[in-house]
């Protein structure tokens, strides 16, 4: 009976304030008891004006009792300590650095089970009882502990933050409502929790559609490497033995052409491995925006929901599509062809036709194109610097600032158009090829590029082209052919013109147009340049060899490249 009696709850000779066994035992009035030094600390930083309470059950004593030990039960806690009874709450129920701590808990506190949002107070289990038993707390919202609860108050006002001000697009509470925020759209927190999360998921479909459409990348890719490695070993072995035949007079040839092959299946394979990579990592971004976008949604508390959910523009924009093109396995065939012609024509091969083996036809066509720049600055970073060629120039146009800025001397035929066009041309082109308005630029243009054009007088047209074809005559003039894409501006509207067919475009007019090429992704835009960059049109196509840059000038008029 005796050790039946011992086996009693641990609350029962357990502090209520430091929650451990007690010690020096004392008893108070209302017949609640606790550790000496623990009840004469709790009463000690109570208010000097408060009158003492017991902790548990909030009776009020007239005057600060007179605290003595309780022999008997110091006995017994002392008997349980013997049996191994350990009354203490295990290790893993104390609050840690990283846990919300119960605020009503003294001494070493207890973790929080949840969070009042209108008492702004956490709560471990004992101390959460009177707000499931009590009707007094029966509006109160719990939701998990938080220690952001001091963030829901307002602090102008210190009242809780229940509202969402649409205008102002922040949390208030209703004295701000009637006061700075007064006649603003205004909604309940909830509300805005409520549309918020069901744009959310929106958001998620589309980082779920993108993140799929990735993995379909990613595959392709994994496709385009067997494939590369397979072309690559076949192009190897079918040199291998057409050599055979010619092994004393093109051993050294052979090791050549191996090497070549080798070193460009090792540089596609690592660009294709990068591209991979690049689409695993964002494969990853999405899938973390998933996830925290899933852990968001979960969140009860709708002050901290608004407060940390991220912008949606910032969750839906994206970078265009990756643009795949897959060729079937045909990578290294011409190198094959050259080889067998190498065997036919020994003699002409060793000393004049060697370079026939040129492997720069079998680059990979796979390419993730960059979202195209927003503003000015963006821009700039593709900036090229632009010259123009004097070879080009009828002796009727001027070139100056370095061969960066075109006038034409006369002042007839003002409805002339002109292009500053940047043209790198395989051989010098002779004045009486191109029409005598415009004029091309030294340097050609791949990758991503950059420029500006100024220009004044009565018409301006801008321009790309590829390397021009030798007429003369109205057909030379940009965009009246498929080689060139001109933008005009012409009796305040802009026209694009190509293959001789002319579109209206509408933009703002500015005396600055900038001209932004992305070659690989075929992208041709052009803008108009002010305070800030406004799309006047883009050109998608696909590009098949290098392009040229330019301006085309009337007469009394100028052009200058920026």
């Amino acid at each position: 009976m005796a050790q039946r009696g011992i086996q009693m709850e641990k609350e029962k000779v357990c502090c209520a304030i430091c929650l451990d066994l007690l010690k020096d035992p004392v008893g108070i009035p209302c017949g609640h008891s606790y550790c000496m030094n623990y009840i004469k600390r709790h009463w000690d930083e109570e208010d000097q004006r408060t009158i003492p309470s017991c902790p548990q059950c909030r009776q009020i004593f007239g005057s600060r009792p007179v605290l003595k030990k309780n022999t008997m039960l110091a006995d017994l806690v002392e008997l349980l300590k013997k049996t191994g009874l350990q009354a203490a709450p295990a290790d893993h129920c104390y609050a840690g650095p990283e846990d919300v701590g119960c605020d009503v808990c003294t001494g070493r506190k207890l973790k929080a089970l949840k969070s009042c949002e209108q008492c702004l107070v956490s709560y471990c289990e004992q101390h959460l009882q009177p707000h499931y038993e009590s009707p007094a707390f029966a509006k109160h919202k719990l939701v998990d502990p938080s220690k952001k609860l001091k963030e829901n108050v307002c602090t102008r006002h210190n009242e809780v933050m229940k509202i969402f001000c649409r205008t102002d697009q922040k949390c208030i509470c209703y004295l701000c409502s009637m006061d700075e925020h007064k006649g603003h759209r205004t909604v309940s927190a909830a509300a805005e929790r409520t549309k918020r999360q069901k744009d959310f998921g929106v958001s998620q479909q589309k980082i779920q559609q993108r993140m799929q459409k990735r993995e379909k990348d990613v595959k392709l890719l994994q496709q385009e490497m067997k494939t590369l490695n397979h072309s690559a070993d076949k192009a190897v072995e079918d040199s291998e033995k057409i050599f055979t035949d010619l092994i004393r007079l093109i051993e050294k040839r052979s090791s050549d052409v191996k090497q070549q092959i080798r070193s460009k299946q090792q540089t596609e394979v690592r660009r294709v491995k990068e591209l991979q990579e690049e689409l695993e990592e964002e494969i990853s971004d999405l899938r973390r925006n998933g996830i925290e976008l899933e852990q968001l949604t979960h969140t009860e508390d709708n002050i901290q929901f608004l407060q940390n959910c991220p912008s949606l523009s910032n969750l839906t924009d994206s970078k265009d599509s990756s643009i795949i093109n897959i060729h079937p396995a045909r990578h290294f065939e011409d190198v094959n062809a050259v080889v067998a012609e190498i065997r036919d024509k020994l003699q002409d091969i060793l000393s004049e036709s060697w370079t026939k083996t040129s492997l720069m036809k079998t680059q990979v066509d796979v390419f993730l194109p960059q979202a195209e720049p927003r503003s000015r600055a963006d821009f700039l970073q593709y900036s090229c610097r632009i010259t123009l060629a004097p070879n080009t120039a009828n002796t009727e146009m001027s070139l100056s600032k370095g061969n960066r800025k075109a006038t034409m001397m006369h002042s007839e035929n003002a409805g002339s158009v002109v292009m500053a066009l940047n043209l790198a041309c395989p051989e010098p082109l002779s004045r009486d090829y191109l029409c005598r308005f415009q004029v091309l630029s030294r340097e050609s243009l791949t990758g991503r590029c950059y420029w500006e054009v100024e220009w004044s007088g009565r018409f301006l047209s801008v321009a790309v082209t590829y390397p021009p074809i030798r007429r003369a005559g109205y057909q030379s003039v940009f965009g009246t052919n498929d080689k060139s894409w001109a933008l005009c501006y012409l009796n305040s509207r802009y026209e694009l013109t190509h293959n001789n067919i002319t579109i209206l475009v509408s933009g703002p007019y500015s005396s600055t147009v900038g001209v932004y090429l992305d070659h690989s992704a075929g992208i041709l835009s052009f803008y108009s340049v002010s305070k800030t960059m406004t799309l006047i049109h883009r050109v998608q196509t696909k590009f098949t060899q290098p392009l040229y840059a330019g301006i085309f000038v009337g007469y009394g008029s100028t052009g200058e490249l920026k």
